[in-house]
């Protein structure tokens, strides 16, 4: 099992090599045995399909080079979300790859609900008030307000930097996040 995870981060950091010179169309499975001293059917065999290989890719990404840190509160999370927004302007190309790969239709059995599970702990604490449903609004817009993706269509659409990304996140934030904001209202 340790081979299987070992060979796997290998072909991913192989990619993430190729990255540095070429787009994610032209990153061949070739190539990526070639990097991983591999042979491109055991490459074939971790990421039967391209959509296999990008997704496992962007998630290795944010992992390795965009990596959140803890937060518990709202202030914490804002603090993450900019230094991590500020990352992605530091990597684009690893940023928009990222970006793809968490696009796509889920192909593996891995799930990226740790990121999630941070931010419904962080509302269950900061606004224990709020029911279930809600909280579960809430960590859904904050989560792709947080994403590669929300930085992407900004950096794309609408060329801004890292930090006007950020503005616009904590614009968002400020209503998707009402509840966790204010004094509870539960005591009155």
């Amino acid at each position: 099992m340790d081979e299987s995870l070992d060979t796997r981060s290998v072909i991913l950091a192989g990619a993430a090599k190729l990255l540095r010179q070429n787009t994610f169309e032209d990153v061949s499975y070739l190539e990526l045995a070639e990097l991983a001293e591999v042979s491109e059917r055991t490459v074939y065999r971790r990421f039967p399909t391209r959509s296999h290989l990008l997704e496992a890719l962007g998630r290795w990404l944010e992992e390795e080079y965009f990596p959140i840190p803890e937060f518990h509160t709202v202030d914490e999370f804002r603090d993450a979300v900019r230094a991590r927004f500020r990352a992605y302007d530091a990597e684009p190309a690893f940023a928009f790859v990222a970006a793809r790969g968490a696009a796509l239709s889920p192909t593996g059995e891995e799930s990226p609900a740790t990121f999630t599970a941070a931010i419904i702990a962080m509302l269950e604490t900061t606004a224990p008030t709020l029911n279930r449903r809600d909280a579960l609004r809430a960590a859904s817009a904050a989560r792709y307000f947080a994403s590669p993706m929300f930085w992407a269509r900004m950096r794309t659409g609408f060329e801004m930097s890292a930090d006007e990304v950020y503005r616009a996140f904590d614009v968002a934030m400020v209503r998707v996040l009402p509840a966790a904001q204010r004094p509870s209202r539960a005591g009155s």
